[in-house]
Parts: structure tokens; sequence; C-alpha cells
């Protein structure tokens, strides 16, 4: 699968978050124990059909530098609390590409802006319910991590 099985856009990024958007809406063999044909593989449930996962975590990697990608934002009930995260939920991808995330966050981390994806605390991770869009081509690589209840 490594740039996604069902989808041939051209670009790998939007190939697999297509693929897990997908995967994640409709909640094989496996080389890796933590890839992303394993968490979505442990997302469908192929492993174990009543497992309750209905997130796969990602972290995406921006093409100048190759550093991890933050995204911000606020909840509309406190806009004055900015905060951030490197950890996404695909929510939907386009056929052009362009991709809706929804930011993860452990609501008890008090980190509000960590300065890589080692510094945030992942236990666990949640929707946030905060969503932006992005241009999917403007990544080079993504990172999946195993799946979640996240809901």
């Amino acid at each position: 699968m490594g740039c996604g099985k069902d989808f041939d856009t051209g670009n790998c990024v939007c190939d697999i978050l297509r693929e897990i958007s997908e995967a994640q809406s409709d909640v094989v063999e496996n080389c890796c124990d933590t890839s992303c044909e394993q968490s979505i593989n442990d997302l469908l449930g192929e492993s174990d059909n009543s497992n309750g996962l209905d997130t796969v975590p990602i972290i995406l990697y921006c093409k100048d530098g190759c550093k991890p990608f933050k995204g911000y934002g606020a909840n509309p009930n406190d806009i004055g609390d900015i905060t951030s995260s490197f950890y996404f939920r695909v929510k939907k991808v386009t056929k052009d590409c362009c991709a809706t995330l929804e930011l993860l966050r452990d609501p008890k981390d008090g980190n509000r802006d960590p300065k890589s994806p080692c510094e945030q605390d992942t236990k666990p991770l949640l929707a946030t319910g905060i969503c932006m869009t992005v241009d999917v081509s403007c990544f080079c690589h993504v990172t999946c991590l195993p799946a979640v209840n996240a809901l």
C-alpha cells in the first residue's frame, strides 16, 4: 500500500490521507508493528472486529526543511485560548488534495504550544472540534500513529 492502494493522485501523502479518511468513515498482511497500513487495518478491525477504534492520528511533515507541521486553532467557546497540535485526525480529503484536519490533543496537557511532537502529551489523544483546511501537496511525508478512540 505504501502510497495508498485505493487512490493514485500522483501525491503519496494525499493518497494515504484519502485512504485514512475513507477508513475512518467506514469505521492483510502487516509488515510493521507501527505503520499507516497497520493503523488502517486496526481501525477497520481486520485484527479485532469490535475494537472501538475510530481514528488514525497522523503527523505531517512540511516539504521545506522536512519539519513536523503544527496546526493552531481556538475553541469557539473560548477564542482567547489559542492551542496547537502536531497530531491530527483526517476529516475529509477532496479530489484536488485539500484536506480538512482536526487537531487532536490530550485534554489534560497544559502545554498549549509544544515545540515538538515529543513535547506534546498523547495519552489520550482526543478530538478537539478545531479543524483546518490544508493543501496536501505542501507535505513530503506522513507518520501514522496506532489507531485510537478519539471521538
